[in-house]
């Protein structure tokens, strides 16, 4: 990955532990600010580049992620446009707790560079933040379980590694990032080859061929919908299961069951804020919940022109 961007006065965040996607984030803003300026911003231009300042601020509170981002969106915006630098300094950093009013940065420079930037700004730290906030409410929901929470591949096409890295700010685990990273026998696969025993026997074939040296192999986990096809999967040598739509009742069963064999349980399947705790302290190791993704509302985050 590439480094940081240099540009810009930014507080040092724990970016080891998070990895930005450096790369992606840069490929994402690019895409934004292109279709934001086709032909420029000529309202912006009527204002020109007299010497402006905004505060970047959050409405409501919530975990924030994507201020990574500001500073190659105020780099983006100038190279583009032609007009002045522009430099963010950040009191915040990803994977940070917020409270409502707080301020997460200002912004100076050429008010036509800052305006054009606005929305794109906000745009990425609004949903980006939002992935965080509900995968931090997810973490704080199952606390002392020891289940992990887990995202999934329902991501916006071309946001995948920004959406979740996003996860990863709000304490979310990530599950894969392709169907390149591990093999994950669903109910189609096991349709297609007439049952969970022979698609686990097939997937650990696979795995095999698709190590790149030879010895390793990838992942395997496979997916049941109910104990008859959990049994088979264990008596099949299978290491993680995920359950999907089981009951409460069903999954302690197989949480049980899975144990004598020394294999773990993911759960999946209508995993709301409202429930999840109650799958955790089933034993699970996993939680698999597409919505950090697919469904989080933003969170509201403000530019206020500084006067």
């Amino acid at each position: 990955m590439s480094p940081p961007p240099a540009a810009g006065d930014q507080v040092a965040a724990p970016l080891d532990e998070l990895a930005p996607p450096w790369d992606e984030l840069a490929q994402v803003v690019a895409t934004a600010v292109a279709e934001d300026l086709p032909l420029g911003d000529p309202t912006g231009a009527a204002v020109g580049p007299v010497a402006a300042e905004a505060s970047l601020v959050a409405r409501q509170a919530g975990t924030i992620a994507g201020l990574v981002a500001v500073q190659i969106v105020l780099d983006e915006v100038s190279r583009r446009l032609g007009t002045g630098p522009a430099q963010a300094t950040l009191f915040a950093h990803d994977g940070a707790r917020v409270g409502a009013s707080e301020a997460l940065g200002t912004l100076a420079g050429p008010a036509d560079t800052l305006l054009a930037a606005e929305r794109t700004v906000l745009n990425v730290v609004t949903h980006m933040s939002g992935v965080a906030t509900l995968t931090a409410a997810a973490v704080d929901a199952v606390a002392g379980t020891g289940a992990v929470i887990r995202d999934t591949r329902k991501t916006l096409p071309g946001l995948r590694a920004v959406e979740k890295y996003a996860v990863r700010c709000g304490g979310g685990s990530n599950h894969r990032m392709s169907l390149s990273d591990a093999i994950l026998v669903k109910d189609n696969h096991i349709a297609a080859l007439g049952g969970v025993r022979g698609a686990l026997e097939a997937a650990r074939r696979q795995s095999r061929r698709a190590s790149a040296d030879g010895a390793s192999v990838l992942p395997v986990e496979v997916e049941v919908d109910d104990l008859a096809q959990l049994d088979e999967a264990l008596e099949a040598g299978a290491d993680l299961v995920l359950v999907d739509n089981l009951s409460l009742e069903d999954t302690v069963e197989a949480v049980r069951r899975a144990r004598r064999y020394g294999a773990d349980v993911e759960a999946s399947g209508g995993l709301g804020l409202g429930t999840i705790r109650a799958v955790a302290a089933c034993g699970v190791r996993y939680l698999a919940i597409g919505a950090l993704t697919h469904s989080a509302p933003a969170l509201d985050v403000g530019l206020d022109w500084r006067l």
